[in-house]
């Protein structure tokens, strides 16, 4: 259960984040409104808090480390001290490490790879049956998830169901009940990565 409340923990801090960069919670975009790239990178790996991370730097064995990613979301290197990992795509953080290291190393050329990740845990909140923080590691989608609360409640807004994302930026990403139950331009598909948050109106 640790690892539970050390996800919901963060979950809650990515939402203050969201909440302050989305400039007002009436603000939002429509997922058919979302360029192409935006929908593809969200199913993409985001390295997140907890995970252990391995680093290699070719030619240079006294670089290689593995280290979980602290609460603060960074890891501590040689040379370079503390970088922010949490957040970012492993080919994201191997470029900027490459380009750091330059300062030391020539043409440095490093590798990147997870090899423990923390399970996928998405909180699930508002008008839905069973509100709370559901692990979606195997299948991490809009559907899933609001299936894993209980679908939604009598009260609940048909068109208002939210995914609300702090990264790679803030934004709150909107659904109806009927694209998501019919799955209308993969709408019940989208897929969620950790930090994001369902909320039902």
């Amino acid at each position: 259960m640790g690892w539970l409340v050390r996800r919901v923990g963060a979950a809650a801090i990515w939402l203050g984040v969201c909440s302050a960069g989305c400039g007002g919670a009436g603000e939002y975009v429509w997922f058919q409104q979302l360029p192409p790239e935006t929908t593809l990178a969200s199913s993409e790996y985001v390295v997140a808090i907890g995970d252990l991370v391995s680093i290699r730097v070719l030619g240079h064995e006294e670089m290689t480390l593995k280290q979980r990613v602290r609460s603060d979301g960074r890891l501590a290197l040689l040379l370079i001290g503390d970088v922010l990992a949490a957040g970012k795509r492993p080919s994201a953080l191997r470029a900027e490490l490459e380009g750091r290291l330059k300062d030391y190393i020539v043409s440095p050329n490093v590798s990147v790879n997870i090899d423990e990740a923390e399970p996928t845990t998405i909180l699930v909140l508002g008008e839905i049956a069973k509100p709370g923080a559901y692990a979606l590691d195997e299948d991490p989608r809009l559907g899933r998830a609001l299936a894993a609360g209980g679908g939604l409640t009598e009260y609940a807004s048909r068109s208002g169901i939210y995914v609300v994302r702090a990264q790679p930026r803030p934004m709150r990403i909107r659904f109806t009940y009927e694209d998501v139950s019919r799955n209308v331009g993969g709408a019940a598909d989208f897929p969620l990565h950790r930090g994001d948050q369902v909320e039902v109106e």
